[in-house]
């Protein structure tokens, strides 16, 4: 059977419960995992007067593997433990002679390695070894449709509860660089008025800088509700706000919608929960939009709304296009989706 993962989850619990293992490789395309993990260890493990003797930090740039075997190598001085962090890991060559270390790491040592925007050949002999004597996780970039999931545990863990549109606007607007959310909702927490532990729309359009009524999440709302007006009001705004709304974001944001929804006509159950599992969706909320949308376009259109989109994207490059602005290729967008 094959050994379950690691999530990060599970490995803050380990470290909260003090097991510690002889080496942490951190490696993916998602850094904020990478940082919440290797941030914890440095900041728990040792007391501040154990760090000064007891806490490296070495930076690929600066270092090859025999500098990170020497720093795991040293015993700890007036503590049970060192920590030694391997910062931008990605850059040192050679990464493989680790291995020599890993037969017999020392176990008072927590070696904490960060292999960002990668990841190491788990084919490899080295994949195995760390394995063996440690933990490889990975941190994977989140999909868009499980941001709003992640926004309600963030603020839930906090005390914090948040109102449905407005964790749909931080997503649409944020997206899924998860180190700018978390800053974005740590902002949100500060800014809550004493004694209230809900953020709704308003709060967002005050301290984030996004309009409640204009913005990527009320024109996917006009758009499945084939309201005209509504969907001209917001790209006029749109026009005129280019900084906060730029028009590849409001195209990636359409390009995912319609494409779930042709998959949405695939599921075999209709119900909210039902397109919910299909799209890989964490709450069933986010499945009424599509249920709606299906009522209102064929899937034959859909597939054509598609089309139309990339197509608006590749004039947004400068594709065929010498004299639309954005605002145009939107406007044109829209009136081919809406008739």
């Amino acid at each position: 059977m094959a050994k379950q993962e690691l999530t990060c989850d599970d490995i803050l619990k380990e470290l909260g419960a003090k097991q510690y293992r002889p080496v942490y490789y951190l490696m993916g395309e998602e850094s904020y995992y990478i940082d919440l993990i290797a941030d914890y260890i440095t900041n728990n493990v040792l007391n501040e007067t154990e760090k000064e003797f007891n806490l490296t930090v070495v930076y690929g740039a600066d270092a090859d593997v025999a500098t990170v075997i020497n720093a795991a190598k040293r015993y700890p001085m007036m503590s049970e433990h060192q920590v030694v962090v391997v910062k931008e890991a990605q850059v040192i060559r050679n990464m493989e002679e680790l291995s020599y270390y890993l037969q017999k790491p020392l176990l008072s040592t927590i070696l904490v390695i960060c292999h960002k925007h990668g990841t190491l050949d788990r084919r490899k002999k080295l994949a195995a070894e760390i394995e063996k004597v440690g933990v490889l996780f990975e941190s994977k970039k989140i999909k868009e449709a499980q941001l709003p999931a992640f926004i309600s545990s963030y603020m839930k863990r906090k005390g914090v509860d948040m109102e449905p549109k407005a964790t749909a606007m931080l997503a649409d607007f944020v997206g899924s660089d998860l180190s700018r959310l978390t800053g974005e909702l740590e902002k949100l927490i500060i800014t809550l008025p004493a004694g209230q532990r809900r953020v709704t729309p308003e709060q967002i359009e005050r301290n984030i800088g996004i309009s409640k009524d204009y913005n990527n999440f009320e024109l996917r709302s006009a758009l499945v509700e084939k309201d005209i007006l509504k969907a001209n009001k917001i790209i006029k705004y749109f026009e005129e706000n280019p900084k906060t709304n730029p028009i590849q974001m409001t195209l990636s944001l359409l390009f995912n919608f319609y494409s779930n929804l042709m998959l949405a006509y695939y599921a075999p159950d209709k119900s909210e929960q039902g397109v919910a599992n299909m799209l890989g969706l964490k709450t069933t909320w986010q499945a009424k939009d599509y249920i709606a949308a299906m009522r209102k376009y064929t899937g034959v259109k859909t597939m054509q709304i598609v089309g139309e989109i990339r197509y608006a994207d590749a004039k947004s490059k400068g594709v065929k296009n010498s004299s639309m602005t954005d605002g145009d290729i939107l406007r044109e967008l829209v009136f081919n989706i809406l008739h």
